[in-house]
């Protein structure tokens, strides 16, 4: 793509990098950005800066925060003795959005995955099996999405926590197999919440 401007080029290449956005779609939000006033982009990039040099992760859920413990691990509602285990923030905000659930959450930062190289140590699985080993959780929710290396995380995860007494289930299976939580609907996904089972119930056997 000929740009008129080395300038242009090098503000298109970088929004090019951002997910799902192509070098068309980002010379197009280039150019509205051009076409607005210098305070607005100055204006977004403050506020791109300020995200990323001040962000926190929650110390207890490893959620994004703007404090040490966020808003909902610092509830005195919520349910701290029900984990729900979920592969990062944005699925956390799918299963706030159905407004069913009243315990807390445990982001793993991923799944495991060897193809792209990612292994458990990786992941915060030491600090959830250490939540375990502290005698006050009752129930463990396996929340990941319904791949293949959802399924090897949940497993990996229960195979560290299956001897102590606690009681560990996975949502039903009203999430499409394959599916990513935070493209079901809320309507689903707080059913699947609701009517989850126990997970030995969701091994399958070889």
């Amino acid at each position: 793509m000929e740009l008129p401007s080395k300038l242009l080029e090098n503000a298109v290449n970088e929004m090019s990098q951002l997910p799902g956005i192509g070098k068309r779609t980002a010379l197009r939000l280039v150019l509205h950005l051009l076409k607005q006033p210098a305070e607005q982009t100055e204006i977004l990039s403050s506020a791109l800066t300020a995200m990323r040099n001040e962000i926190q992760f929650c110390k207890e859920c490893h959620t994004i925060s703007d404090d040490e413990i966020c808003g909902i691990c610092s509830n005195a509602s919520r349910d701290k003795s029900i984990i729900c285990v979920v592969e990062d923030v944005r699925d956390v905000m799918a299963l706030e959005n159905t407004g069913m659930f009243k315990g807390v959450y445990h982001v793993l930062g991923g799944k495991i995955s060897p193809i792209e190289g990612i292994g458990p140590s990786q992941l915060k699985i030491t600090s959830l099996v250490e939540k375990v080993k502290k005698g006050n959780v009752a129930e463990i929710i396996f929340a990941l999405s319904s791949t293949m290396e959802g399924d090897t995380t949940n497993f990996y995860i229960y195979k560290q926590i299956k001897d102590f007494e606690i009681k560990t289930s996975t949502i039903a299976r009203g999430i499409a197999v394959g599916d990513e939580l935070e493209y079901a609907d809320e309507v689903t996904l707080g059913r699947s919440l609701l009517n989850r089972i126990p997970f030995e119930n969701s091994i399958k056997p070889y």
